[in-house]
């Protein structure tokens, strides 16, 4: 039988397959029919938003990206972001991909003074900061001063000369960095790949939801997060659909049997998202 901490995670799966097939796996295993409205509102209650800390910073970006005001109250004194990203929430900056329209700022975020954030009063002055960079404190620094505008700024700053690595390290580990950017800031020469991507991941950066979904250890956490993903961050779900959905169906499909096993052995296994399906096909065997 499914446990309750188990549902989420099973629910995310079985959206992969077609609903008769996730039908038989429901009644086999023990799983609940799932309410799709429910599933696409935060829980209530407080206990589930202790998880939330525990969220990699990507992820919390992702929520971001949604410019939903309920979200940016929950996300709004997360570790993973910085003051500015703050002061952008209060100011109602948008911060999904070609959004424009100021986001409104729900009333629960006015018991909040604003950040003490330092501006750029331009490129120039931006441009100038950074390169002056000679530490890792001064990196943090002056990675804070960078705003969504201010990307093509500072793309274009290490386009005509690479600035310090300690500015690359600190703006490599902001959330919002776009990724074409963090990409050239991996090839310093100062930087080992190995390096590099370990900071990323310490940070808790991840490439997308396609990397978190295939990637991400053990398997409970990144289920519990992706289906917690279908009102957190559902404009960039379908990535991690479109992902995991070819493996699922082929590997589990309709096997009722491989699916009960993946049940018993969601709790306690420590591998990817991947590992868990082919090890639950692999046990099962073809019987259906």
């Amino acid at each position: 039988m499914a446990t309750v901490d188990q549902a989420g995670g099973l629910g995310f799966l079985l959206a992969l397959v077609d609903r008769e097939q996730a039908a038989r796996v429901r009644l086999r295993t023990g799983l609940p029919e799932e309410d799709p409205a429910a599933a696409g509102r935060p829980p209530k209650g407080y206990g589930w938003q202790y998880g939330l800390r525990d969220l990699p910073a990507s992820v919390v970006w992702w929520m971001l990206q949604q410019d939903d005001p309920d979200v940016n109250v929950l996300v709004y004194e997360h570790a993973r972001i910085d003051d500015r990203v703050r002061h952008d929430i209060l100011r109602g900056v948008p911060q999904g991909p070609g959004r424009t329209r100021r986001v409104k700022v729900d009333r629960a975020l006015s018991r909040f003074p604003p950040p003490e954030v330092r501006l750029a009063s331009g490129p120039e002055e931006l441009t100038a900061v950074l390169r002056e960079v000679g530490s890792m404190g001064q990196g943090r620094a002056a990675a804070r001063m960078v705003g969504r505008e201010d990307w093509p700024v500072v793309a274009a700053a290490d386009a005509v000369r690479p600035l310090p690595g300690y500015a690359r390290w600190a703006l490599s580990v902001r959330p919002d960095c776009p990724p074409e950017v963090r990409a050239r800031f991996g090839t310093h020469r100062k930087f080992t790949h190995r390096k590099f991507t370990h900071r990323l991941r310490t940070a808790g950066i991840v490439d997308g939801p396609a990397a978190y979904a295939t990637t991400t250890r053990p398997a409970p956490q990144a289920l519990s997060v992706l289906a917690m993903g279908r009102w957190a961050f559902p404009a960039r779900l379908a990535e991690a659909h479109a992902a995991l959905r070819p493996l699922v169906r082929a590997e589990l499909g309709g096997n009722t049997e491989a699916w009960a096993v993946l049940a018993q052995l969601l709790p306690t296994f420590t591998g990817t998202v991947p590992e868990l399906v082919t090890t639950a096909r692999a046990i099962a065997g073809d019987a259906a």
